[in-house]
């Protein structure tokens, strides 16, 4: 050690230092020279430390590499002996490597590797701690020599400190020029060390490199422990300055906003307010800083706010309070992107301030800034000028409204928990459990929370109740309040729901047993009541809503339910429905109809429990079911529960898999043929009604109500039977048919006038006019047996849209409308080409079969079972015009949302093709040639039927709002290419003698196409092209998007007005000639769509029409007309008094009465609109490129290029 100390003292002269470099380059040749022979990995010596302290000089490290890139000695040869240095004389090391770095002439990248510099820092370390162990000696541990430590203290002494000091400010100047960016370890290692040594210089640097993106989040997740740690004062402005420093990209932003909450939660509270006073300066500053506080206050939010709210946590001088009143605030911002990102802003924290229980009254307050409340501060974005505010007040709307819902639905339960009386009841369950189904999934829960509270656990307090000696009747026994609520969950609008909830608070545990315990109680106790009074049994019926009620909570608690209990019930009730067997729903007990909707309820409750059913009890339940079904005798909403319950019964409780379903399969055959067989009889009994009927004398007096009930009875016995085949071969595939088919096939051909054979009996009975009912019932169960069976599909498919197109049964049309829905999920290829004759019925005379087909249609649609090609979109159009408001509301939510998501291109690719349609015109080549194609589909009747045909104001508006429902659809470029198409294709046609408007239908068709070249939806401005890329503005990083939407705008005007000199004014001054030579009256049309068309050139009317003279004077005289009574009307509304005293002339009228003479002059003198081809048409500047296109001498080419537009390629449309 003395050596090294006599050399450090010797290297202080020049030629010293000179002659240890000479050495120290001849010992590094040595080493590189034994590496390089070597092919095993020793690890290289260490450097002594005198050549260290060389190497730590700036003048020596300046001109080594010079020498050793003279001595041929690679720089890369330093590293691995300094590696080894590192832990030998660290603190020399670590300034040596970082002299070397910095080097004028230093090979950066060759120096610089991640090992070698991860022992650098790990070298920096040990050198700090071993200082702060030299100078504080009381640290030292052990139970060594003292003595001895204190000599090692006083010979480390002046060797170490002297190196510390420089080597943490030549690291703070090489953490700005190492690539720290590609490695990412060796940049987290740097700032865990740096922030170890409170280096906050090196900090600095780092966040001031290129990678200081990067770097950030490093940084703050290696300064918040030493913040915890008490450098809490140091890091305090450390937000400040990042907030200050915030990037404008918005995801950037994003991650400096979560960045400086992390920190902000551990500072202190004092440092906390004393940052959310700096941001709220900030909203006040520069747009940048108003963007990012908008930010900053939103998710410091729940920061500032306490776990429980009180009155003063939003007081006037809170800070929570000033960060809501930022957000308000800034709603109103001069900068577009900063009232939209406020807007949102809002929203959210309106969404945080109502989970913290704030009321709707103080969230009014929180909004209001001066005169203007929230509602007048939604009211004026919701008419901003930026798409993006409008699109953001929107959904602040929709955060409030569900504010207003939280707070309604908390106060009517509130009403409805202290005055349970049955109106408050029935308001409860019509506004509560619908929304179950709300947007909102705090809503949900919260309905379910107060269903579950209010009703279910009111119902369950009837769970122990007995029936008392002086009990008259039921409301004195149970709850006040709670027969009632049994009666009306059941209502039909409230009990989906309710469903809902029960299936909801099922799936999540919340439904107790105690609550079929309850409701089987209720049912008891009715009964036991009931009997005690001495009332026919038969005549009882269950409180409202018990039945349906237990009937869906049994699933979820099987085993509260009693065998005993359902057992008795179900003897009771299907003794009684036996006893009514041969009397119509609409004779007998009017109580028919309550018990066999409770039937219906016990057996789905007896299907829910059927795993917890003893053996035989289930077996003897099986064959009272099978028994009660093969009766034929039941209402027809029964008949499906029966076979329901009978087949999980046979399921549950048989075996094996195998087992059961050979137990379904024999007693639905035996069912099956038991069906067959009454059918069959009451066929054949009609058809000799029907033939002996003209041999006998009529039946009069008691013998015609006896033949005449047992006809009924008979007929409602086929009836049932039907039905019951079609349930049965659902649940039984498998079973045979072949006995039914003919016999359905008889009823259904009944009516037709098509040859038969004479054995076949019933062959000559209509019973379509016979038994309608009998009639629908079989084409119901013909359907069913065709969704198993493929081969009978194909032979009954035809037959089902045969009787679509003629039934004149609107019950018969809805139930084939349902059936052809199902056909075309199993058979999509067999349905396919019926698809022309299936939409007919978007045009049927019933209602509810229009809207039926709509909806089905629209599902299949959905699901791309159907695809939109053909003529099944043309055919919807009618339905935005329905008389019915429901299916126009529908139609504009398939078009405006459905559509334009699925299919954005259709409108444009079918727009010219749907004028045709609509006004059945069939003249034209094009169109001639499109129905020829499609004349296998469809026909004349059905082409006739989707038309809107008439020139009246009636179809005309009808015809137009379809038009413009389209338009809206169409992008900018799309609007360009269809007014090009309308122009080459209709209005040139015309002149072209393609289109006749000799016809009515042809003159509607040009009426069309001039209106919709009129019509605002049409016209395209530079606003346009930037409203959509609007939408997604966040501000800051929208600048270079803005300016290439509003060039995108100008050159898209640029195009429309190339497109309007240099095709439709040449074709317009053609068209208009040859209207007056024709004296037609669409002149006057013409003359309104090119006024609409060039009110925007208004300066360069002389220009584009220099080519006919007397239609420029023309279009001039009317738009100084129309210009002229707008404002005298409008003067007039604004001058008229109480006297109702009219305006003087002003002096638009002297320039209108000189253009009337001037325009009369030039018509007096007998000069027609000169012919096309001797016009010359004016050129304008392209923004695509230079030259112009003379229409002169183009005129037909141009047509023709307009004419083989292609259209835009979309998926599966056209």
């Amino acid at each position: 050690m003395d050596a090294d100390e006599m050399d450090v003292d010797e290297m202080d002269s020049p030629a010293s230092a000179s002659g240890f470099l000479s050495g120290f380059l001849s010992e590094l040749a040595a080493l590189h020279r034994r590496s390089s022979s070597s092919s095993s990995s020793a690890t290289s010596p260490p450097l002594p430390l005198p050549s260290l302290t060389l190497l730590s000089s700036a003048a020596v490290s300046a001109s080594l590499f010079p020498r050793l890139a003279a001595a041929g000695i690679p720089a890369s040869s330093l590293l691995a002996p300094l590696t080894s240095s590192f832990s030998a004389h660290p603190a020399p090391a670590a300034a040596a490597y970082l002299r070397l770095l910095l080097a004028p002439a230093s090979p950066f990248l060759s120096l610089f590797s991640p090992l070698p510099f991860l022992s650098f820092l790990l070298a920096l370390r040990k050198a700090v701690s071993f200082t702060a162990d030299t100078q504080n000696p009381n640290s030292s541990s052990g139970h060594g020599n003292p003595r001895k430590c204190k000599n090692q203290r006083q010979q480390a002494a002046p060797r170490s400190p002297s190196f510390l000091p420089e080597a943490l400010p030549l690291l703070a100047d090489a953490a700005g020029r190492l690539p720290l960016g590609e490695h990412p370890d060796a940049r987290r290692s740097l700032i865990d060390t740096a922030t170890e040594l409170a280096a906050f210089n090196v900090l600095a640097a780092i966040l001031g490199s290129n990678c200081h993106a990067e770097a950030l989040q490093d940084v703050i997740r290696a300064l918040a422990p030493v913040v915890l740690s008490g450098v809490r004062k140091v890091v305090g402005y450390l937000p400040r300055l990042l907030a200050a420093n915030a990037p404008e990209k918005s995801e950037a932003r994003g991650l400096a906003v979560e960045a400086i909450v992390e920190v902000v939660q551990a500072m202190e509270p004092h440092q906390r307010e004393g940052f959310t006073a700096y941001v709220v300066t900030m909203a006040k500053g520069k747009a940048k800083g108003r963007l990012f506080a908008v930010d900053m206050v939103l998710a410091m939010l729940p920061v500032l706010l306490p776990p429980e709210m009180d009155e003063s946590s939003l007081g006037e001088g809170s800070w929570g309070f000033k960060c809501v009143q930022v957000l308000v605030e800034r709603c109103s911002d001069i900068v577009g992107g900063v009232r939209a990102r406020a807007l949102t802003n809002a929203a959210q924290a309106l969404d945080v301030l109502s989970e913290r229980g704030v009321e709707v009254d103080r969230l009014q307050e929180l909004t209001t800034t001066g005169n203007m409340d929230l509602g007048e501060l939604l009211r004026r974005r919701c008419i901003d000028d930026k798409a993006a505010v409008r699109k953001a007040a929107l959904v602040l709307i929709t955060k409030a409204i569900v504010s207003i819902r939280k707070a309604a639905l908390a106060a009517i339960s509130e009403v409805f928990r202290k005055f349970p009386d049955e109106r408050v009841t029935k308001e409860w369950l019509q506004a509560v459990p619908s929304l179950v189904i709300d947007s909102e999934t705090s809503i949900q829960e919260e309905c379910e929370n107060l269903f579950l509270e209010l009703v279910l656990n009111r119902v369950c307090q009837s769970s122990y109740l007995n029936l008392d000696d002086d009990s008259v009747n039921l409301e004195e026994i149970f709850p006040e309040g709670t027969l009632d609520l049994l009666k009306s969950i059941c209502d039909g609008e409230v009990a989906p729901c309710i469903k809902r909830i029960c299936a909801s608070l099922g799936k999540k545990k919340k439904l107790r047993p105690l609550l079929a315990s309850s409701l089987q109680n209720i049912i008891t106790v009715s009964e036991s009541l009931w009997l005690r009074n001495s009332m026919p049994i038969e005549k009882w019926t269950a409180p409202a809503g018990a039945w349906w009620l237990l009937s869906e909570v049994s699933s979820f608690a099987p085993k509260s339910v009693n065998w005993k209990f359902l057992s008795h019930h179900w003897k009771l009730l299907d003794n009684v429905g036996q006893e009514g067997t041969g009397k119509t729903s609409s004779e007998g007990d009017p109580n028919s109809v309550l018990w066999a909707l409770d039937r219906v309820s016990l057996l789905q409750t007896i299907s829910n429990v059927s795993m917890e059913l003893p053996v035989e009890p289930a077996r003897e339940l099986a064959r009272s079911l099978l028994m009660r079904i093969e009766n034929f005798d039941m209402n027809l909403s029964e008949v499906d529960a029966h076979v329901k319950s009978l087949k999980t019964l046979c399921k549950r409780k048989a075996s094996t898999t195998k087992e059961g379903d050979k137990l379904i399969t024999d007693w639905v055959q035996q069912l099956i043929d038991k069906a067959v067989a009454s059918l069959d009889s009451y066929i054949k009994g009609t058809s000799q009604d029907s033939k002996g009927c003209n041999f006998f004398t009529p039946p009069t007096g008691k013998l015609k109500g006896r033949k005449g009930a047992s006809t009924s009875k008979a007929m409602s016995e086929a009836v049932i039977a039907v039905f019951t085949v079609g349930s049965l071969i659902l649940a039984g595939p498998d079973a045979s048919v072949e006995g039914v088919i003919p016999l359905l096939h008889t009823i259904i051909t009944s009516g037709n006038s098509e040859p038969r054979p004479k054995n076949l009996a019933g062959g000559d009975v209509s019973f379509k006019e016979l038994a309608p009912s009998l009639y629908i019932q079989s084409w119901d169960t013909m359907a069913k047996l065709c969704l198993v069976d493929d081969k009978l599909a194909k032979c009954y498919i035809p037959l089902f849209v045969q009787e679509l197109e003629r039934s004149d049964l609107a019950t018969l049309r809805n139930n084939i409308m349902i059936a052809m829905a199902d056909f075309y999920v199993r058979y999509t290829a067999l349905v396919d080409c019926y698809m022309s004759k299936i939409t007919k019925s978007l045009c049927d005379p019933c209602e509810v079969v229009r809207r039926q087909t709509f909806v089905l249609l629209t599902k299949l649609l959905q699901r791309d079972y159907v695809k939109w090609r053909g003529v099944l979109f043309l055919r919807f159009l009618p339905s935005l015009v329905d008389d019915s408001e429901k299916i126009r509301h529908l139609s504009d939510y398939l078009f405006g949302s459905i559509l334009k998501a699925k299919a954005p291109l259709l409108a444009y690719n079918s727009f010219i093709e749907a004028i045709y349609v609509l006004n059945n015109y069939t003249g034209h080549g094009g169109f001639s040639e499109s129905q020829s194609s499609q004349g296998s589909q469809g026909s004349d009747r059905g082409s006739t039927l989707f038309a809107i045909r008439g020139t009246e104001e009636r179809s005309r508006s009808k015809r137009m709002h379809i038009y413009v429902s389209l338009l809206k659809q169409m992008a900018p470029e799309h609007l360009l290419a269809t007014s090009a198409k309308l122009c080459a294709e209709i209005l040139a046609g015309v002149c072209d003698g393609l289109l006749s408007v000799d016809d009515a239908a042809g003159r509607a068709v040009l009426q069309d196409a001039l209106q919709i070249l009129a019509c605002k939806e049409m016209r395209i401005h530079p606003s346009i092209c930037t409203e959509n890329s609007e939408m997604d503005d966040e501000g800051g990083d929208s600048g270079t998007t803005s300016a290439l939407n509003a060039a995108k705008g100008r050159a898209v005007t640029q195009v429309a007005k190339k497109n309007l000199i240099q095709i439709a004014i040449p074709i317009f001054i053609e068209l208009k000639r040859l209207l007056e030579s024709k004296n037609s009256p669409l002149t006057g049309c013409l003359m309104e769509c090119l006024r609409a068309l060039l009110k925007d050139y208004k300066n360069e009317i002389d220009e584009i029409l220099v080519a006919d003279k007397q239609l420029q004077k023309e279009l001039l005289y009317d738009m100084h007309k129309f210009e002229a009574g707008k404002g005298k009307s409008s003067q007039e509304a604004a001058e008229a008094g109480p006297s109702g005293s009219s305006p003087g002339p002003g002096q638009g009228d002297v320039a209108t009465k000189a253009m009337v003479r001037s325009v009369l002059k030039e018509m007096n003198r007998n000069l027609p609109t000169p012919p096309l081809h001797s016009m010359s048409v004016p050129k304008v500047k392209s923004v695509l490129g230079t030259g112009g296109l003379s229409v002169s001498r183009h005129l037909a080419a141009v047509l023709e290029s307009v004419r083989r537009l292609e259209p835009f390629g979309s998926d599966d449309e056209n």
